[in-house]
């Protein structure tokens, strides 16, 4: 009697074959050139360009360092009063008596209600994710995981709850940085050097929905995204899944270091639709020593309005390109005024780094020490002309 062999299985063996006359194929003309035809030496370029056959060492040596954040806080109120949301339904509409009677919450106070609502405001739950930066309890999260916080626990993939204050936070950059109350000695995780590169591997990992220790992967989709959240938008962008509860988790590169913290998503689900935005390792590095130390971020100031510099303004003016930063207005008694800037002014460099944008110069300007000096190169009256102002102290938001 004759086998044969299903049709399925069939069509999968000539996949499976052609695969690897591909994988084969690539090896040969795009990885590296081998010195012998076999099985070993072609396997591991195929490794070599396909990426890692699996995540599991990196995350067994990162998933300890990451804990689930669990916060009580005080609920923000308008003034306006819970019920005022229904306001701009037409009267009579099915929806105005529920406004009226539960609020916006649900809370069940309606005008009545106002005095203890103002007296004290409701607490309200949330979670998000964090990680040790060091052996002695120091947790990084968001900012707006633990804003408004009274009282804040951590739990780690053990399990294991432990209680924690807030050390600082940078609504900013959306970063805070937690401690550890209950002492101890606890798994940590590093801050990875220097910028990733766009299509390297990522995995974020975090407490998305309250699950607790969920590990997803992607690539690097992007670097220096503005989503528009503030003036130093920076962001990495990746497409690992990340949903609610992942914020202020870490994403991680394939050696297991921390490229930045997650804080945002894109979707208008609410879910994840791979596209996630991350605080680089640079930025974090930077705000979390400040808050270490001072328990806030002091940034640099030297007190411009600025705007774009378009092609029109570019001839008007007779840049060569549009780039830079126009001086829009310079605060009296601020110290870009002092040092003798004025409205019109094309900031076009910054220590003799040329700046591309508005969005470049704050950013560079906010990362200068208060006190230091810094050369500015501006474009005025068809020359370039350079003048060193002493940054103050970015005033409080």
């Amino acid at each position: 009697m004759t086998d044969y062999a299903p049709r399925s299985v069939l069509r999968r063996a000539a996949l499976l074959a052609g695969a690897a006359a591909l994988s084969v194929g690539l090896a040969a003309g795009f990885g590296p050139q081998l010195a012998t035809g076999s099985g070993a030496a072609i396997a591991q370029s195929v490794r070599q360009f396909a990426g890692p056959v699996s995540f599991a060492d990196v995350v067994d040596q990162v998933k300890p360092a990451v804990v689930s954040v669990r916060v009580k806080a005080r609920a923000e109120v308008s003034g306006q009063g819970l019920d005022e949301s229904a306001e701009g339904l037409p009267p009579g509409h099915p929806l105005e008596r529920f406004f009226r009677q539960f609020g916006e919450n649900g809370q069940g106070e309606g005008r009545q209600g106002r005095g203890r609502e103002r007296a004290q405001r409701p607490v309200q739950m949330s979670q998000g994710s964090g990680f040790f930066v060091s052996a002695d309890g120091y947790v990084v999260t968001n900012n707006h995981v633990v804003q408004n916080a009274v009282e804040v626990q951590l739990v780690t993939d053990e399990g294991k709850a432990l209680n924690a204050k807030v050390v600082g936070t940078d609504p900013r950059t959306d970063l805070a940085l937690l401690k550890v109350t209950d002492g101890g000695t606890f798994p940590f995780v590093r801050l990875a050097p220097g910028n990733p590169r766009i299509g390297d591997w990522v995995l974020a990992v975090g407490n998305p929905f309250g699950l607790g220790g969920t590990v997803t992967a992607g690539i690097l989709s992007a670097r220096n995204r503005d989503i528009g959240s503030g003036p130093y938008d920076d962001y990495l962008q990746i497409d690992a899944a990340v949903n609610r509860g992942n914020s202020g988790g870490p994403t991680f590169n394939a050696a297991g270091e921390v490229i930045g913290v997650n804080t945002a998503i894109v979707s208008p689900s609410g879910g994840s639709v791979g596209i996630a935005f991350a605080i680089p390792a640079a930025t974090v590095e930077k705000v979390v020593a400040d808050l270490k130390e001072k328990g806030s971020v002091s940034r640099g100031f030297i007190g411009v309005q600025i705007q774009p510099v378009t092609p029109e303004i570019a001839d008007a003016v007779g840049l060569g390109g549009a780039s830079g930063a126009l001086i829009a207005d310079a605060s009296a008694d601020g110290p870009a005024a002092r040092a003798g800037l004025r409205r019109g002014d094309a900031v076009t460099a910054i220590d003799g780094v040329p700046v591309k944008d508005p969005r470049e110069l704050s950013r560079r300007i906010a990362s200068v020490k208060p006190g230091d000096k810094v050369k500015v190169t501006v474009w005025r009256d068809g020359r370039e002309r350079t003048v060193t102002i002493e940054v103050g102290r970015q005033p409080a938001a």
